[in-house]
């Protein structure tokens, strides 16, 4: 014969399944809460990095491509300036807003940035890079596309620019760099009004600069349009200077510009 369950039993019975419950409920909303915070705190920027630079990259190649009144550097500068400003204020929040490799280095030595993310930033910028530069193509008459090399750099062709060439990326990028971690990495200096700022450097160095190596700051703006026009004659430039215009702001930064906590020296 069963033996009757007591209210007791009932009760303490009732009180277990409920903190079984609850207990997986919290289980449950955990594994939720690590999931978000994973692809928040790593795809998320990725994937920020890859839009904003197809559409930066789009941009600034079409604005080569489609400039039929031969304005020189002026719509060139223009259109990067505004594109860089806008994708940074869009994305920025997200992601940091580099969309330039050279900018993730500098960025990265000066604090601002893991350098665990550093590899799959510029890999993203680079993926969106070869993006934008398709679709460019994929909307640019033949002929057209291919008289301006689809937006590739193709302002150096001698040996004798190449020197002018590496010493104008280096201290253009080395201004651009300089822009985006004093305005928006370094606590004391940073601004609100940093996108705008970056986007005006653009425009300033496309304007100093374009006639002599074409203004690019940017490898990933280099790799894009290069991969898919295949126009890679002195493409290296367009590595070795913005890299190395990273490196010194990097180390001015750490070593001099920076506030107590990012400066390595006197805090």
């Amino acid at each position: 014969m069963d033996t009757p369950v007591s209210p007791t039993s009932m009760t303490d019975l009732w009180k277990s399944s409920s903190i079984s419950i609850t207990e997986s409920e919290e289980e449950e909303e955990t594994k939720v809460h690590k999931v978000v915070s994973i692809f928040q705190r790593y795809i998320q920027p990725w994937l920020a990095e890859v839009v904003g630079s197809m559409l930066f990259i789009f941009t600034g190649c079409m604005s080569v491509i489609e400039d039929p009144l031969d304005t020189g550097s002026l719509q060139p500068a223009l259109a990067h300036g505004l594109a860089l400003g806008i994708v940074i204020a869009l994305f920025g929040e997200i992601s940091g807003g580099h969309f330039n490799p050279a900018v993730s280095v500098s960025v990265c030595l000066s604090g601002g940035l893991n350098v665990i993310m550093l590899v799959p930033y510029i890999g993203a910028q680079l993926c969106g890079g070869v993006i934008g530069a398709g679709l460019a193509k994929a909307i640019s008459p033949p002929q057209v596309y291919y008289n301006t090399s689809g937006g590739a750099f193709n302002t150096v062709k001698h040996g004798d620019q190449i020197g002018p060439a590496i010493v104008a990326e280096v201290v253009m990028t080395l201004f651009l760099t300089m822009s985006v971690c004093m305005g928006a990495v370094n606590g004391k200096t940073r601004s609100l009004l940093a996108p705008f700022c970056i986007g005006l450097t653009v425009t300033a160095d496309v304007l100093a600069g374009g006639a002599i190596s074409g203004a690019c700051m940017n490898p990933a703006r280099a790799f894009g349009p290069a991969a898919v026009a295949h126009y890679w004659t002195y493409h290296w430039i367009y590595w070795v200077g913005p890299m190395a215009g990273a490196l010194i702001t990097g180390v001015l930064v750490r070593l001099m510009l920076g506030d107590e906590r990012t400066r390595l020296l006197l805090k």
